[in-house]
């Protein structure tokens, strides 16, 4: 006969399970309920000119993501080029470096802290201080730098989690055949955690791709006619393109659930390489 307290755990525990199944069945269908209907939207939009043409706002047959496509792959780009370095330098420093005082705990709490900013706060910094104060005016390098501060706190984060999954004995090993400390970060704590790396890549870009508040404080244009060709260009992005054919009479709802189909593409496409290169990375780990 089992016990009571046992079939009361029992019992709880289906519980928590129902529970936890059905909030998973809940959240897949409300997903799959929301595509099903920005596919739906987007059907009759959808045909290669949306993809070639530049933005329209007279005619929703004309009107397409060019400039927004590769505005939004331009400032991607630069923004993991430059958020990347920095970031995991500061989780290495963090996590190796740093003494474990008051000041780095409290370093640690102000970037935790900088993740739960709203990103439109991110987007008046920029305006102050890279387009104003250094003069970058309204371009691509400055949207980057901007997003660049907005996406550093969770690469911070996840680089250090990323070395501090790294075992000890690692670390151990590398330096009693002789290496220094930084040699043995280098040469084997780094290749160890690139998988966790490359997750602070992906979270980094899927931040930056899908940002509309702080780019529209820095004067996104959505109605570029040309091809961003540098980082002093001027600029639109997928976001604030999408945001500007919804403003649009009715007809412009299924140009704006095509960008949105077009963004997930690029999102899934960059994860989704990311991904297989960090599966590959973590069955080459100690």
């Amino acid at each position: 006969m089992i016990p009571r307290s046992r079939r009361q755990r029992r019992a709880k525990e289906l519980i928590f399970v129902g529970l936890f199944l059905v909030s998973i069945a809940v959240a897949l269908a409300t997903v799959v309920i929301l595509l099903g209907s920005v596919v739906a939207t987007a059907l009759p939009a959808l045909r290669p000119s949306v993809v070639f043409n530049f933005a329209s706002f007279s005619d929703p047959n004309r009107a397409g993501y060019a400039a927004a496509i590769v505005g939004t792959l331009w400032i991607v780009g630069l923004t993991l080029l430059f958020s990347l370095p920095l970031g995991i330098a500061a989780g290495v420093y963090l996590e190796e470096y740093a003494p474990r005082n008051r000041f780095t705990r409290l370093l640690e709490a102000s970037v935790s802290n900088l993740a739960g900013v709203p990103s439109v706060v991110f987007g008046l910094i920029g305006l102050a201080v890279f387009v104003r104060a250094f003069g970058l005016g309204f371009t691509v390098i400055a949207a980057s730098l901007t997003l660049t501060i907005l996406v550093f706190p969770y690469v911070v984060i996840t680089a250090q989690e990323a070395v501090r999954a790294v075992p000890q004995s690692i670390r151990d090993g590398a330096v009693a055949l002789g290496s220094t400390k930084w040699q043995a970060i280098r040469r084997q704590v780094l290749p160890a955690g690139t998988p966790g790396l490359l997750t602070a890549s992906i979270l980094a870009a899927s931040r930056a791709m899908g940002e509309a508040a702080p780019l529209i404080v820095i004067s996104s244009v959505p109605m570029l006619r040309f091809l961003p060709d540098g980082p002093n260009s001027p600029f639109s992005v997928l976001p604030v393109q999408i945001f500007a054919y919804v403003s649009q009479p009715a007809g412009f709802q299924g140009v704006a659930a095509a960008g949105v189909l077009i963004l997930l593409l690029l999102l899934i496409t960059f994860n989704s390489v990311a991904i297989v290169v960090r599966n590959r990375m973590q069955r080459r780990r100690w």
